[in-house]
């Protein structure tokens, strides 16, 4: 059928591109802390063990994002987001009726492995389907986190508070069905992209260079571990920083989903806004906006400067994460796209475990936290140096996208 052989049209891709991030990334991840306390409580677990099936399912994404790059690279986009949703949907279904810890810390680890295997290979596939719109493909795909979480947030804690028992097998029951749905969508729209156009190359020739050398990638993968640690930090403890400074807890609350709310929105633009001036302009522009929003608090710690932070940070938040992947993905081949992706994601996951238990290192030492969001700004600051130094490589932004994108 016609159909199932042209690329489908740019809307309908970005919508199912953020039906993907939702399932494999908001339900298979980030869903897990509102699940948890019901989940904990129904099953007799202790503290240490809920803890290590969040330690699991992190982990099991660490060790495989590589090879889910080049599973990839090998057998196409399509086949390895595909793979990952049937991974994430078959541990939806068995945490719906496991009873037992280990095959609970089993089922905790094939939903790291289907994150693995989808998101990355997702977000390369739709940069290289669109290759001069991949900030606006990335940053659509990425506000199905923002929507994600605000689905997630109204609906988990209303189903697990009707019922203690069952409520939070029906939230995995529930995740398991919106999995298939977007699985059986995926089969149908997702497309590999079949060629690419070989005007305006990339600055840096390095087609055949391998992704581990590219100077390029590596510096984005810097960034991006900047990011992870940086973002870890803000959002486990800028709460706690807040209420130390006496900003009352309901007005936290609200900062904290305003900024939620706010990415859903922004990532798109921000998406538009790289697309014109070059993907390492934009990531330079949002990290010196995240610098100013994370140093404010630690300058003025008063409740203006929080509302600014948070108001600040929904802003960029998004166009960190939508500049950081469409530049990893610029000087390198098509066919090398998700390794490169991959790649700087090891960046980010690692600065994700280095930044929690540096913090609290900096926390306990100093008795606060105003010190460690000083630290964090310090190496914030060193994210703009490295942004800046990434735009050496980059491609010049077209003078317009018009057509483009077909």
């Amino acid at each position: 059928m016609p159909f199932f052989h042209r690329r489908p049209p740019f809307a309908l891709m970005v919508i199912n591109g953020a039906l993907c991030t939702i399932a494999i990334l908001v339900f298979a991840r980030l869903s897990y802390g509102l699940v948890l306390p019901a989940m904990r409580d129904g099953l007799g677990l202790s503290n240490a063990q809920a803890a290590n099936l969040s330690t699991v399912n992190a982990l099991g994404y660490l060790l495989l994002v590589m090879v889910a790059g080049v599973f990839a690279a090998r057998f196409g986009g399509k086949t390895s987001v595909v793979l990952g949703l049937m991974l994430v949907t078959g541990g939806f279904f068995g945490l719906a009726h496991a009873s037992d810890f280990v095959p609970i810390l089993l089922l905790m680890l094939v939903l790291g492995m289907g994150t693995a295997f989808g998101y990355t290979p997702l977000i390369s596939l739709l940069a290289n389907t669109f290759p001069h719109r991949r900030g606006a493909v990335i940053g659509f795909a990425n506000s199905g986190v923002g929507l994600g979480m605000l689905l997630v947030g109204l609906i988990v804690p209303a189903m697990t508070e009707r019922s203690a028992e069952q409520g939070w097998r029906d939230v995995w029951l529930l995740f398991a069905t919106g999995g298939l749905a977007v699985l059986i969508m995926s089969v149908l729209i997702l497309r590999n992209p079949l060629g690419h156009s070989n005007a305006a190359r990339p600055k840096l020739r390095t087609k055949d260079l391998p992704v581990f050398r590219n100077p390029h990638v590596i510096t984005v993968g810097l960034v991006y571990g900047v990011q992870g640690l940086t973002y870890i930090v803000q959002t486990t403890f800028m709460y706690s920083y807040a209420l130390e400074s006496e900003v009352p807890a309901l007005t936290t609350g609200h900062l904290v989903s305003m900024m939620g709310i706010m990415s859903v929105f922004t990532g798109p633009l921000w998406g538009g806004l790289a697309d014109r001036l070059g993907y390492s302009n934009s990531l330079v522009l949002a990290m010196t906006l995240s610098l100013v929003g994370t140093a404010l608090p630690v300058l003025w710690p008063v409740q203006p400067m929080f509302v600014a932070h948070f108001l600040i940070l929904g802003l960029c938040i998004s166009g960190l994460f939508t500049s950081i992947l469409a530049a990893s993905t610029e000087t390198v081949a098509p066919h090398q796209a998700a390794v490169a992706v991959s790649f700087v994601t090891l960046f980010y996951a690692v600065g994700q475990l280095i930044g929690p238990a540096a913090a609290s290192l900096i926390i306990e030492w100093s008795g606060g936290f105003r010190a460690t969001f000083a630290a964090t700004s310090v190496v914030l600051a060193l994210g703009v140096y490295l942004g800046h130094r990434s735009r050496r490589y980059q491609r010049p932004p077209p003078q317009t996208c018009a057509g483009l994108a077909d």
